[in-house]
């Protein structure tokens, strides 16, 4: 299919609840939409940069942007592409930037799969219609108001609780949690906020039988979470540290971790994402789909992409209502409360419908190829 045409949409969408990390707060998502149009069909894609600055990655909205418009549109479009697997040879000369490029990429996984008529998850090789999800719960002011929290979606249906911990606010969070649901599968996020030298404090957290702790140590750095796994019984999981394919093989040889969070744009796209997970399934590490409060668009291709064999954890795929008072994309992403699942949408591409006037009414920026 010949590339004939790229918009974008720069969006702001305000969140249901303010989400605190150790990076910050985010009161609203901002994104960058990518569209990619080609014999009447359009492919849409999400790039999850932040738009509060270089803080989870070192991309930007602002840095995707000008990556996109002047660098990676131009080598895609008029481009014919049968298949999406080509599009990262295409990108290769520009380093980096690979929230950007996954972002296009995907776009055209979408647009390929409509015009096959088969939905995201078939093309990828998924392997169920209903995908496990958990809820992530930023830091709270008390460990009152995080209690109630976790009430709440335990309340709701979800089977497994994410919490976001920091320096001061880990140990007796997560125990408090413990000891009100003892058999609920808890997790702990901590976005690189400690060091080595924070390992006796980390061990305090074996007794309370953890699924993982995510991300302890910094973003860069592999070799100091394969020592710190060695003195831990719960499990390590990396997010951030996982940047492609050469990251990944890094992790299973120094056995870094057990656990991979797969979060598809920050590898640069699915290619690399379902190259990561075959080396994952062939070195036994478990696997996951990671979250970064997607719109609908987003959130649809990280559950096909969970629909992988290898996802056999519980993803960050919450309801859409969690995030948004009104998403871009319909239906909306809903909880089946009896088993703490998701359907994967049926349709063919990402199976979800793009809304043209959602997205007017949340855009601050735009651009169009045919323009230029």
């Amino acid at each position: 299919m010949k590339i004939e045409r790229i918009e974008l949409h720069t969006i702001k969408l305000p969140l249901v609840h303010p989400f605190r990390t150790s990076f910050g707060e985010e009161t609203e998502k901002g994104a960058v939409l990518t569209a990619v149009y080609s014999q009447g069909l359009t492919g849409w894609g999400e790039c999850v940069a932040g738009s509060d600055g270089p803080l989870y990655s070192s991309e930007t909205i602002e840095t995707a942007w000008y990556v996109l418009t002047n660098f990676l549109i131009p080598r895609l479009l008029g481009q014919d592409i049968s298949d999406p697997q080509t599009i990262p040879a295409l990108f290769k000369a520009i380093r980096g930037h690979a929230m950007a490029k996954a972002s296009l990429e995907n776009a055209v996984w979408d647009l390929l799969a409509k015009a096959q008529d088969k939905s995201l998850s078939a093309v990828l090789g998924g392997v169920r219609d209903r995908v496990e999800v958990g809820v992530s719960i930023g830091i709270q002011p008390t460990i009152e108001a995080l209690l109630a929290r976790v009430n709440k979606f335990v309340a709701e249906g979800y089977g497994r609780i994410k919490v976001k911990i920091e320096p001061g606010w880990e140990v007796e969070p997560l125990r408090r949690i413990r000891q009100g649901h003892p058999q609920i599968r808890l997790m702990a996020d901590a976005n690189s906020a400690f060091t080595l030298a924070d390992t006796p404090l980390l061990q305090q957290l074996d007794p309370l039988k953890l699924l993982m702790i995510e991300q302890p140590l910094g973003y860069d750095d592999i070799a100091d979470h394969a020592r710190l796994q060695r003195q831990l019984a719960t499990p390590l999981c990396l997010d951030e540290s996982i940047h492609g394919l050469a990251d990944a093989q890094a992790m299973i040889d120094l056995q870094a971790g057990k656990i991979i969070n797969m979060k598809v744009g920050r590898v640069g796209g699915f290619t690399n994402a379902l190259k990561i997970h075959d080396m994952a399934q062939a070195a036994g590490i478990a696997m996951w789909c990671g979250g970064m409060l997607e719109t609908g668009i987003g959130r649809a291709a990280n559950v096909h992409l969970a629909t992988l064999p290898n996802f056999i954890l519980p993803g960050d795929i919450s309801a859409t209502d969690r995030y948004f008072h009104e998403d871009i994309a319909d239906p909306p992403f809903v909880l089946n409360v009896a088993d703490s699942t998701m359907t994967v949408p049926a349709g063919a591409g990402i199976g979800v419908e793009v809304r043209p006037e959602r997205i007017e009414k949340a855009r601050v920026r735009y651009y169009n190829s045919s323009a230029r």
